[in-house]
């Protein structure tokens, strides 16, 4: 049987081109805002993805996002109580609510140290195989983050009301979406600060652990800060310490300090900034490096 050839016409096509042609590009370079909102559906499978291989083959599951919160309240009021912590507590607050309260922002923070800082190193595969916007990764993490942190503010209500410790506060509930939109910042600039640092000296992997241990004690995270007395002005120096203070200020009724919660705030809007463009700045050398 013989078969006959024919000319297929081919369609003209003159619309928009989809290659994306990468070139380098020195000195300091821009944020693409646009690149960014274009490919916002990858950010959120990138954080789905984080989500489920950090809680896919736990015996417990998600369960961990309130057992390691309870466990660490349960060993902080322990050592309070037997430092004599709790006699600088502010009067009807139960010292276990106070450690609680100061222990998420923490490990929000705490996750983006570690989890932010390493994010480049532990996907060397996404940076030398494939193009992606690259804020995405540390991105993802503190994204991830969101769901153990809003996992423990249900905890904590349920805790207050087991304590009978109820604050309406209307100042407070206000301040608590301000609040976490500096905490979102503030992480997001340490990440990118961190990740980029880590894959261009390896070194300072070794010492992220240790700079988060550091942190926690100076953050006055699992402590009421008055124990340092005419010291504490020196701690306001570091974002966190304001950050964590803001939450126990609106979460529990304290005195609102609003000189620390300003200086966190024009430290963590600083450190944002010089995390974004230090990271655009040395991404044109992560594939080579990775």
């Amino acid at each position: 049987m013989e078969y006959q050839a024919k000319d297929i016409p081919v369609a003209n096509y003159s619309g928009p081109s989809d290659e994306l042609v990468i070139r380098p590009r020195k000195g300091w370079i821009a944020v693409d805002w646009r690149e960014l909102l274009s490919h916002r559906e990858l950010l959120l499978f990138l954080i789905w993805r984080d989500v489920k291989v950090k809680y896919k083959q736990a015996i417990l599951g998600m369960a961990w996002a309130v057992l390691v919160p309870i466990f660490s309240v349960v060993i902080f009021t322990f050592i309070g109580k037997f430092a004599g912590f709790t006699d600088r507590v502010q009067a009807g607050i139960p010292y276990p609510v106070f450690v609680f309260a100061g222990l998420i922002p923490w490990i929000f923070f705490q996750n983006a140290i570690s989890g932010g800082g390493m994010s480049l190193v532990n996907q060397q595969n996404l940076l030398s195989k494939i193009y992606l916007p690259r804020l995405f990764m540390p991105a993802s993490t503190i994204g991830s983050s969101l769901l153990d942190m809003a996992i423990s503010f249900c905890v904590l209500f349920a805790m207050m009301g087991f304590y009978h410790f109820i604050t309406p506060n209307l100042l407070g509930l206000l301040m608590l979406p301000v609040l976490l939109v500096l905490s979102f910042i503030l992480a997001l600039g340490m990440a990118f600060t961190l990740s980029a640092l880590t894959v261009s000296y390896r070194d300072l992997r070794f010492l992220i652990p240790f700079l988060s241990q550091i942190l926690m004690w100076l953050s006055a995270a699992m402590y009421p800060a008055a124990i340092f007395k005419n010291y504490q002005k020196y701690l306001a120096v570091n974002p966190i310490f304001g950050v964590i203070d803001g939450y126990r200020s609106a979460l529990l009724g304290q005195p609102w300090h609003v000189g620390q919660l300003v200086t966190a705030t024009c430290v963590s809007l600083v450190l944002f900034v010089f995390g974004l463009f230090y990271f655009r700045r040395t991404e044109r050398r992560f594939a080579d490096i990775a």
